[in-house]
């Protein structure tokens, strides 16, 4: 594992259509751990709606870029840990990079030593044209220097955390990404999509996708804490779950 600062400033993009609001919780939480600053994307569902486009996708990381430079000063390592839910680990790849998009480079990787995904969608076989991009342009741990950690729920449709919307929605979303609507997920995101080429990696058992998925989610006190430990903790770069 790179050694990374754990209490380097934190900025949270968090997933399509979900507004910021549900991310604070998440903040005040790392801030208690003894992160100099944990900040959340401001995102509207509006916003959310325009990434549909390229240019809702710059908008998403021109704020993205912004609040890193921001936070960059406060940094006694001089980098910024990035956290994405859902989409927003996907776009934060692509934010990474040093490649032109929409006439910005963003070379978020000389800025930002950790990628910590929750429930992204990295590889899908029906992704949106945006993601398939950003799959295709910046495979697996593109940017060597930046320690890329990928967290994958599993979620019971049996159990009580499974929500009425999980229940009936979960095999056809599995069936878009991976063509099995068998598989393991999080009730929207089958765990072998979430979890990124070469990125360590950690499985959370009975874990939703969001709010809507479950009442324990991934930034739910319950499961963000051994996650978190998993991130700045775990001395391997391999699946510390069983598949």
């Amino acid at each position: 594992m790179r050694t990374v600062d754990p209490q380097q400033p934190v900025v949270i993009l968090g997933g399509f259509l979900i507004t910021a609001e549900a991310y604070e919780p998440m903040a005040e939480w790392l801030k208690h751990k003894g992160i100099c600053n944990a900040l959340v994307v401001p995102m509207s569902r509006l916003d959310w709606l325009l990434t549909i486009w390229r240019f809702g996708w710059r908008r998403v990381l021109d704020r993205v870029d912004d609040i890193v430079k921001q936070v960059q000063h406060h940094s006694l390592s001089g980098k910024v840990t990035l956290i994405g839910h859902s989409s927003g680990g996907v776009m934060l790849r692509l934010y990474l990079s040093d490649e032109p998009f929409e006439g910005r480079i963003y070379a978020g990787s000389k800025r930002c030593d950790r990628l910590v995904t929750l429930g992204s969608p990295h590889q899908a076989v029906r992704a949106t044209p945006l993601r398939a991009m950003v799959d295709r342009r910046f495979p697996g741990c593109h940017e060597s220097d930046v320690d890329y950690v990928a967290i994958a729920g599993k979620l019971d449709l049996s159990s009580g955390n499974a929500s009425a919307f999980s229940r009936r929605g979960a095999k056809a979303s599995y069936q878009r990404a991976i063509d099995d609507e068998g598989c393991l997920g999080d009730g929207l995101v089958p765990v072998e999509s979430a979890l990124l080429t070469g990125a360590r990696s950690l499985i959370q058992d009975d874990t939703a996708h969001g709010g809507l998925f479950g009442d324990i989610w991934y930034a739910s006190t319950q499961r963000l804490e051994a996650w978190w430990d998993f991130v700045v903790g775990s001395e391997s770069s391999q699946d510390k779950a069983n598949s």
